[in-house]
This record gives C-alpha cells, sequence and structure tokens, in this order.
C-alpha cells in the first residue's frame, strides 16, 4: 500500500548527525536532564542490594524475593501514574516530587521492623522514584528537535547504562561501612537531582490554543485516548512480548548453562560483554540506524531478538553462546533509542507524559513477569525453551511492524475520533499550522 512507504526525502532538522554534533545542539535543559539522569541511576542502589538488605535484617530468602517482586510492580504503577503527572502538572513538578518523596521514604526502610509494613515502604518508594522517568523522555521530546530524537534517546539511554555499571562498585564500597549510608546516600542522589530538575527544568507552559482545541475535540481523554491509538497498543504489545523475551538471559540463561555442565564464567562473560558492548556501540551505531525507516529498525531491533535466542536453541557450547549473544546484544543496540524515543515521536503534545509512561509500564510489566514466566516455562520444557522464546520474539517484531508508524501519519484511532480531529481541524483552519497531533514531524515531536 503506498501510504505505508517511508519516504527517503523527507529529512528532519538535524538528522544523521553524530553524537558530539547532536550534544553541541542539545539545550542546556537537556544536557541537565541528562546528567540528573545519570547521578539518579548513579544512586539506585536499593533494587540491586534489596535481597541482601532484607536476609541483613534477619528475613528470609522467599521473603526477601517477594519484596523485590514488590518492589518490580512498583515500577510498572509508577510510570503509569508519572505519565498522568506529567501531563497532568508537568515534568519538573514530577519530577521534584518524584525524587524529593523517594528521598524521604526510602531512609524510612531503615527503621521499618514490621514485614507488611516494609513491603508497603518498598512499594511505595519504588512507585515514586518512578514518577521521574516518564517525566524525563516526555521533556526530551519537548526540547529535541525532530531529527535528533533518536540520538538523544541514545545518549539517555547511555546515561542510565553508566549509573547501572558504576552502581554495584559504589554499592559494595558504602554497604561495607553501613547500609544506614547506603539508604543515606540513594536519598542524597535523590535530593541533588531534585535540585537540578528545580534549577534547570521549565514549569508549565502556557496553554497552547491550537492544543487545547484539539484536545477538546478527542472522544476520549487520558490514558483511554492512548489506548484508542489501536496502532501504538500494537506498539506496546511488541514492547511487552520483547521484554518478557529480552530478559531471560538474567533468569534462565544461568541456568541453561549450569544444567548444560559449563562454567558460571562464561555467564559472567554473557553478562559482562553485553553490558560493555552496548555502552561503547550503541551511541556510535546510532548515528547511522537513525537515518533508517522506522519499521526497518523495528522488525531488527525485535527480531533479532529472536535470532540470538534461536542460536541458542542449537546448543549452549561457548561458540553458539558467543555468537548469539553477539546478536540479541546487537538487537538492543539496533532498536532500544527508536524503541524509546518512539513515544515522542508519535504523541500529541498534550499527551507525550502518557505515551511515555504507557510504553515504561509496559517495558516495567515485562521485567516483572519474565523471569517467572521463563523459569516456569524452562522447568517443564528444558532447552526447546529457547525456540518458543525466539517464537515470542518473531511475534513481537511482527507487532512492531503493525504499530510503528511515521510521524507524519495520523494516529491510528477509531473513526470517530478520526471524524472529530477533523472537525477541530476545520474549526482552527485559520490558525498558522496544523494542530491535528501527527500532523508534521514538528507537531509530533
Amino acid at each position: 500500500m503506498s501510504e505505508e512507504r517511508e519516504p527517503s526525502s523527507t529529512k528532519q532538522p538535524g538528522e544523521g548527525l553524530g553524537a558530539i554534533a547532536t550534544w553541541r545542539q542539545t539545550s542546556v535543559t537537556s544536557k541537565a536532564l541528562l546528567f540528573g539522569v545519570f547521578v539518579n541511576r548513579l544512586g539506585a542502589f536499593l533494587q540491586i542490594f534489596l535481597v541482601l538488605f532484607m536476609t541483613h535484617r534477619g528475613f528470609t530468602a522467599g521473603q526477601a524475593g517477594f519484596a523485590l517482586g514488590v518492589y518490580g510492580a512498583g515500577h510498572v504503577l509508577g510510570s503509569f501514574v508519572g505519565g498522568w503527572l506529567t501531563d497532568r502538572l508537568s515534568a519538573r513538578a514530577a519530577t521534584l516530587i518524584s525524587m524529593l518523596g523517594s528521598a524521604a521514604l526510602i531512609v524510612s526502610i531503615l527503621y521499618i521492623n514490621v514485614y507488611w509494613v516494609i513491603l508497603l515502604a518498598i512499594l511505595t518508594v519504588s512507585t515514586v522514584s518512578q514518577l521521574n522517568r516518564p517525566a524525563a523522555q516526555a521533556m526530551l521530546a519537548e526540547l529535541t528537535k525532530p531529527g535528533q530524537l533518536v540520538m538523544t534517546m541514545a545518549m539517555y539511554r547511555l546515561a542510565i547504562n553508566l549509573g547501572t555499571a558504576v552502581t554495584p562498585i559504589v554499592g559494595v564500597a558504602l554497604v561495607s561501612v553501613s547500609y544506614n549510608l547506603l539508604f543515606w546516600a540513594e536519598a542524597f542522589a535523590a535530593v541533588l537531582y531534585s535540585a537540578i530538575a528545580w534549577k534547570f527544568l521549565p514549569g508549565k507552559a502556557a496553554p497552547d490554543e491550537s492544543a487545547e482545541a484539539a484536545r477538546a475535540a478527542e472522544p476520549k481523554q487520558g490514558y483511554r485516548a492512548v489506548l484508542a491509538d489501536w496502532r501504538y497498543d500494537f506498539y506496546l504489545a511488541a514492547v511487552f512480548l520483547v521484554t518478557i523475551v529480552y530478559c531471560q538471559y538474567i533468569a534462565v540463561l544461568p541456568l541453561a548453562i549450569v544444567d548444560d555442565g559449563l562454567s558460571l564464567w562464561w555467564y559472567s562473560l554473557v553478562v559482562s560483554a553485553n553490558a560493555v558492548v552496548v555502552a561503547v556501540c550503541e551511541v556510535p551505531a546510532t548515528k547511522y540506524v537513525q537515518k533508517w525507516p522506522l519499521r526497518v529498525t523495528a522488525i531488527a531491533g525485535f527480531g533479532l531478538v529472536a535470532v540470538g535466542y534461536g542460536v541458542y536453541a542449537i546448543a549452549l557450547i561457548p561458540v553458539l553462546l558467543i555468537i548469539g549473544t553477539i546478536i540479541w546484544t546487537a538487537s538492543e543496540i539496533i532498536g532500544a533509542p527508536t524503541t524509546f524515543a518512539y513515544p515522542g515521536m508519535v504523541a500529541p503534545p498534550h499527551l507525550r507524559g502518557r505515551y511515555s509512561g504507557a510504553m515504561l509500564s509496559a517495558f516495567g510489566l515485562g521485567n516483572a513477569v519474565g523471569p517467572a514466566v521463563g523459569v516456569w516455562a524452562w522447568s517443564h520444557i528444558g532447552q526447546t525453551f529457547w525456540l518458543w522464546a525466539a517464537a515470542v520474539a518473531i511475534l513481537s517484531a511482527v507487532c512492531a511492524r503493525i504499530g510503528m508508524r511515521r510521524p507524519d501519519e495520523q494516529p491510528a484511532t477509531t473513526a470517530t475520533s478520526e471524524a472529530t480531529s477533523e472537525a477541530a481541524s476545520e474549526t482552527m483552519s485559520d490558525s498558522p499550522s496544523d494542530a491535528r497531533p501527527g500532523a508534521s514531524p514538528e507537531a509530533a515531536t
């Protein structure tokens, strides 16, 4: 179909620039936000050391594991609420609530002794600390030129990955002194991020008349408007499915390696290689990947997970283990920046937070249920598990191919919504630009 083609002649402002050139053109606000994300991630000790902390306090390993699951559930809830809060108030307000709230709440865990109260505190901390994620993505989408959004998201992911790489080392040093110091350090990092947000992030902008008119013309509001975009629903399904599969390198792969008689050294090599290669290669590769049509990126990014895990299905011998790991690592390098940038590409301005929140909720839900589903499946079907994982990854690629549209295409909502949007457009025909969501790359991002 002709409308499915992606014109190669249309070039977005700043498209094709490398990381250094993009960084030079990035606003001070975006740079401060990226630094704040790095600081926050650098101090994210709770999730990594939660199980050790709980057992240190005298709780059983089972209780500690359940507490970690509760923490994951808070991430899903926090992404959902954070998207709503970002659109309702502002990215700055959502970040301040998130960081100041989590700073106060995380310290309180040190002084709670009752198990169910600790679980409630952990759920609250996890939820509140996650409110800033949709805010950060929505703010970057608002501040970034359309052609530079994928590269900016690659830098955003680099800030997260660098912080994640250093966090365990810093955490072990703090724990060697005391667990109390670990919790106070995470609270300090949150306060520092809130200070950055207070200083550099803008407050809620004055209402735009055309955006307000478009909002009023929509038959559905809030997350109902997001779900009414059925093609975006396919994108969310793709994110959820591929995340369930992707996280099996943490859940099932170590079990499979041990079951095949290999040394755990090979597993440590796989995990370390993935982290190093992604950190080193993702940003440089994005200079070229950002020029690809969205659906090509989607098929490559989601589909290579299937290929990599399919290699594991042949046999878990060292050479195939390395080849499979390289392939699914390439999927992250190719697909992740575009996947994270996509909500900002297609979301109407007044729904950027919710579009990002929905994506992060799907991502968090996949990470929450994936390990449990994977371990259960592995225990029942053994090596065949990798074929099933590859099949689910292929399904995610199909969903991504259906769901990921060009930024200049109309959102795939219901016929009623489209008719209402057209009516709203006619009433605003005297405005200098088309205010319909997705009417142009500039309006979409």
